[in-house]
């Protein structure tokens, strides 16, 4: 059973976008939801440098529509589930049918520009946490002040709060975690700090008319699969604001039998997770267009099984 998942904030890269518009038809579809949401995506995704794409508002519709575009470009994938990390949680609705592809732009878009406003209210951001007892950890983080707003799986938490707070956390890690890394977010996702974008996120979603899923959608909110379009978009709205529970994702990916992973780009950090939580299953990553004929491959196999 075939699994397409979707990276979350932080996988962005300078010019990871070029590739992808050389493939046909490609430049014109980024052209079209450029000008659906008012934010030229070609030249974000290959002109601007780590820190202009590092905001909010300009990250997270460029990673949407490179899942989306480099979804398409392998063609009829037939997963059995599909499911994002954070931001992610979007271009998976996008593959299940939940959302169109415009409305899926549309919706990232706003909630970019209300997560952008809610981190400037107060300076924050985020770290991974490599290693260590999870329980452990978590109790650590609630005694610094600090979120464990992704709890990943795979010995891999990331904090999240104030600047001051992350910074208390470099000086006194958690026992038996290795190293603390800052990611490159521009603000607290997933704690309290956003709740003023989910105000702002529910009435965008109010002028949604999302279908049923066409295939089973797994939740990061719980990892429990998802029966309706309503309530898909009413955790798209929640999940700003609450913690992501990948690890909890990759446990349904387990119980419903998944023996292979393709992530979308900018593809590697979820497949990196589940090559060290979910032995035995097949990962593969789509960082560029080199890797769709192994993608293709792999979908095939799974096809005539």
């Amino acid at each position: 059973m075939l699994v397409l998942v979707a990276p979350g904030q932080g996988a962005q890269t300078p010019g990871f976008l070029t590739p992808w518009l050389e493939l046909p038809g490609a430049a014109d579809r980024v052209a079209a939801w450029s000008d659906a949401i008012g934010l030229d995506l070609a030249h974000y995704g290959t002109q601007a440098d780590a820190d202009v794409i590092r905001d909010t508002a300009v990250a997270q519709p460029l990673l949407v529509a490179a899942g989306i575009l480099s979804a398409a470009a392998l063609g009829d994938t037939s997963p059995g589930a599909v499911a994002g990390h954070s931001v992610g949680e979007i271009t998976a609705a996008a593959f299940a049918g939940v959302l169109d592809d415009t409305a899926a732009l549309t919706l990232v878009r706003k909630r970019g520009l209300a997560m952008a406003d809610a981190a400037a209210i107060t300076e924050t951001g985020m770290s991974a946490l490599l290693g260590g007892d999870p329980e452990v950890s978590v109790a650590h983080l609630e005694r610094l002040g600090l979120t464990p707003a992704n709890v990943n799986g795979a010995g891999q938490i990331v904090a999240a709060g104030t600047l001051e707070q992350l910074a208390a956390l470099n000086e006194d890690k958690p026992e038996g975690v290795r190293k603390v890394v800052p990611l490159k977010v521009a603000g607290a996702f997933h704690t309290h700090h956003m709740a003023p974008a989910v105000d702002a996120l529910a009435k965008a979603a109010a002028d949604l008319a999302p279908a049923d899923p066409k295939v089973t959608y797994v939740s990061n909110k719980d990892g429990r699969a998802v029966a309706t379009g309503a309530e898909v978009v009413e955790r798209l709205v929640g999940q700003v604001a609450n913690p992501v529970r990948w690890d909890l994702c990759m446990e349904t990916f387990k119980e419903l039998g998944a023996t292979a992973i393709v992530e979308v780009c900018p593809g590697g950090t979820l497949v990196g997770l589940a090559k060290r939580a979910l032995p035995g299953v097949r990962t593969l990553a789509l960082k560029t267009p080199d890797d769709l004929d192994a993608a293709r491959a792999l979908i095939a196999e799974h096809a005539q099984a």
